[in-house]
């Protein structure tokens, strides 16, 4: 199923579920798409719950525009998604730069929809390190990204998924092949271009003020040993700036607890949701 933006582009989305179910939505990460998402949507879809989740512009199946691939538009977009499904009462969550898409579509768009929020490993507040976030990531590691992105984005999505993404790089770890494979797949869909400058919103985009707007309950998890999205510049921080915000830390788990720790991040989704 499709919507049709405002600058005529094309957004894919599943809506699973039954339509009388409490809402869900679900903001995917980088370079991935809504299939990111099937092993908490098929879970909570199961539960009674009405899922739904788009491919971002350029991502996925949705149509791959040369420009606004930025933060506003992302939010904007989930916003016209929204409103074109008539959802109310909505759980907003978000993934990596799906957090950021989440904070930035409060940020324009207010929380008169909105019922809950859950942000995971996302990049908020700021990932990029700026004079005013000394802690941030020095811009060489997102230059290094868009250098591999150019020499060859294959190799590099391969790359982060079978190293960082899942912590298969860690001593002892079990690589899941599958797991790289679908990282990979969903990476290669994207548009080129479209991921490239994706690099820039998710990473330079400074959400300290959508976050301070946030007023319904947020819940933050996040893995202690995320290496894409260090939990010290982004998930303690975020879950400070939240009034009332609550924090839950996976000891150990790294960026793609999605699926790495998905039966655990089912259950707190299910009892965050259902409360």
């Amino acid at each position: 199923m499709e919507i049709t933006t405002q600058d005529g582009v094309q957004i894919y989305y599943k809506d699973w579920g039954p339509r009388e179910g409490r809402v869900i939505t679900f903001s995917h990460g980088w370079p991935l798409n809504s299939d990111s998402w099937e092993s908490q949507m098929l879970f909570l879809a199961s539960k009674g719950f009405r899922v739904v989740a788009h491919d971002r512009r350029g991502h996925g199946r949705s149509s791959q525009p040369w420009d606004g691939n930025d933060m506003d538009h992302y939010a904007d977009d989930l916003s016209q998604v929204i409103e074109s499904l008539n959802l109310n009462d909505v759980t907003l969550i978000g993934f990596s730069t799906g957090g950021g898409e989440v904070a930035r579509y409060i940020g324009r768009h207010g929380t008169g929809r909105v019922k809950k929020v859950v942000l995971v490993s996302s990049v908020p507040p700021l990932m990029l390190k700026t004079p005013d976030n000394p802690g941030g990531l020095p811009v060489e590691v997102f230059d290094g990204l868009r250098q591999g992105s150019i020499d060859n984005r294959s190799q590099l999505y391969l790359d982060i998924a079978s190293g960082p993404f899942f912590g298969f790089n860690r001593p002892g770890a079990q690589v899941s092949v599958g797991s790289v494979q679908s990282f990979w797949r969903q990476g290669m869909i994207a548009g080129h271009k479209n991921a490239y400058d994706s690099i820039a919103a998710f990473s330079a985009t400074d959400f300290r003020e959508d976050l301070k707007k946030f007023d319904v309950p947020t819940l933050v998890i996040q893995g202690e040993d995320d290496q894409i999205v260090p939990i010290d510049i982004s998930g303690r921080v975020s879950s400070a700036l939240i009034p009332g915000a609550k924090l839950i830390v996976y000891a150990g788990g790294p960026h793609g607890i999605t699926d790495t720790h998905k039966d655990r991040l089912n259950a707190d989704l299910l009892e965050f949701v259902s409360e």
